[in-house]
């Protein structure tokens, strides 16, 4: 029990670590790596609780194909940081105000918590799992039976979003070169072939 307590301190003290120097860095690959630590340890706290699956998807998903993603078009991108940065006492009052928000909320939640006197709260919290049950059945059983409308409404709008972003990268504009591969498919050996007879000594 007490090396599980010090895991958790540990990665608990190393994911909001990495989560401050993700805001507070100034290099923007830093703040993707940092990113990264981040998702490593708060994978760790979902296999601390006995979620070994979402840590997996964590790890898979985010650190394999986000994080990776961000630190290429960061890379990649010519982007003047100063420039962006220029606004920024414009903005502070209303990210203030944003962030004591929902401070706010995070202290009612919690002490919400700590002054209920309801004994669901506390048997909802330390119901036991049951052991015939592995976690990636149990978590499909409930995304497909008490969430199921909401988990396929989800997949719908990334469906939309997905099929919105090939339509905008396939619009046809003046200027840009694409390829059409019917064209391509389609083309004939006369078309493509063309036969030219060199005289001897002349060369191409």
């Amino acid at each position: 029990m007490i090396i599980q307590a010090l895991a958790f301190y540990a990665f608990a003290f190393v994911a909001i670590a990495a989560g401050v120097m993700v805001v507070a860095s100034r290099n923007p690959v830093h703040s993707v790596l940092f990113l990264i630590l981040a998702f490593f340890n708060a994978s760790g706290l979902f296999v601390l609780i006995g979620a070994e699956f979402i840590a997996m998807i964590l790890i898979v998903v985010y650190v394999g194909a986000v994080a990776v993603l961000f630190l290429f078009v960061v890379m990649m991108l010519d982007i003047n940081f100063v420039e962006l940065r220029q606004g920024f006492m414009d903005y502070l009052p209303v990210g203030a105000l944003i962030g004591f928000i929902l401070l706010a909320e995070l202290a009612f939640v919690v002490g919400a918590w700590v002054v209920s006197d309801d004994a669901s709260l506390v048997k909802a919290a330390s119901a036991p799992v049951a052991a015939e049950i592995s976690n990636t059945r149990a978590l499909g059983m409930i995304l497909y039976t008490r969430y199921v409308y909401l988990f396929q409404a989800a997949g719908v709008i990334l469906l939309i979003a997905m099929i919105g972003a090939i339509v905008l990268t396939l619009r046809s504009r003046e200027g840009v070169k694409r390829q059409r591969i019917a064209d391509q498919v389609a083309r004939n050996r006369e078309e493509t072939v063309e036969i030219v007879k060199v005289q001897s000594g002349e060369g191409v």
